[in-house]
């Protein structure tokens, strides 16, 4: 149930019903939050934030709203995603009005829409506020551009993660002349990705960019191929947070003939 909704239905939402808004903070830097996004931490009671918030970010909210740390660092599980669900319910049953701070875009490899699912559940009134995307601040720091008329024309966001036991994401089929694929989360699974595009045929000499900490002191952009980039990973000590972009442009007689 969106915020907007409740309202529709019977003017402003109870205060004894709370509401949440999850925000997307941008990647890294403080001042890639949207203006939304300030204004909501500023008439917040409570903020649930993740791991990678800059406390520039944290500073916006007004000085008596409770801030509350649910990162999770890679490898333990001290909030688990249900343990999260049920701290946010509980504010927002409490009356309050509570921010879920996220890294990003809350509708982007952000588990937004499980947080979503908990609040319909509680019958708990809702709103998404974006963000900018890693794949879209990476891009821009390089001075780089995800989609170029005539070269590339579609952008394909997908993540080296796998859910569970599934399978991982189908990373060959996703890639073919014109697409930009961007992946989220993809440093450990970077010589997987390799090995299943090379598989599938597709050129070694790619275009693949690693960005690092982007938006962040600690910001680091690698060029590199595609049939170098697990290995140029290594050598250059990347690590998460980061994303990889792989470029596949249209065949130069393919744009010379649509831009004829």
């Amino acid at each position: 149930m969106m915020i907007k909704d409740a309202i529709a239905a019977g003017g402003p939402t109870p205060a004894a019903a709370g509401s949440v808004s999850l925000v997307g903070a941008g990647p890294g830097s403080g001042n890639l939050i949207t203006l939304r996004g300030v204004q909501r931490p500023q008439e917040a009671d409570i903020i649930f934030y993740d791991r990678l918030i800059d406390d520039a970010v944290l500073e916006l909210a007004r000085p008596d709203a409770e801030r509350v740390f649910v990162g999770k660092t890679p490898g333990l599980a001290t909030w688990p995603q249900d343990r999260i669900n049920g701290v946010v319910v509980a504010a927002a049953r409490q009356g309050k009005r509570v921010v879920r701070l996220k890294c990003g875009d809350p509708g982007i490899f952000a588990r937004g829409a499980e947080e979503a699912a908990a609040l319909d559940a509680a019958g708990i009134a809702w709103e998404i506020v974006p963000g900018v995307t890693a794949a879209s601040a990476a891009a821009a720091a390089a001075g780089a551009f995800l989609t170029e008329r005539c070269s590339t024309d579609t952008v394909v966001l997908t993540t080296g993660q796998s859910c569970g036991q599934s399978t991982a994401p189908d990373w060959a089929s996703s890639l073919r002349p014109g697409v930009t694929l961007a992946i989220y989360m993809g440093v450990s699974a970077a010589a997987r990705i390799q090995g299943a595009l090379a598989a599938a045929g597709h050129d070694p000499n790619l275009q693949a960019d690693i960005a690092a900490a982007v938006g962040t002191q600690s910001e680091r952009h690698v060029r590199t191929t595609l049939g170098r980039l697990a290995a140029t990973i290594a050598e250059e000590k990347l690590m998460n947070p980061a994303i990889l972009i792989i470029r596949c442009p249209k065949p130069a007689h393919a744009v010379a003939a649509s831009a004829a």
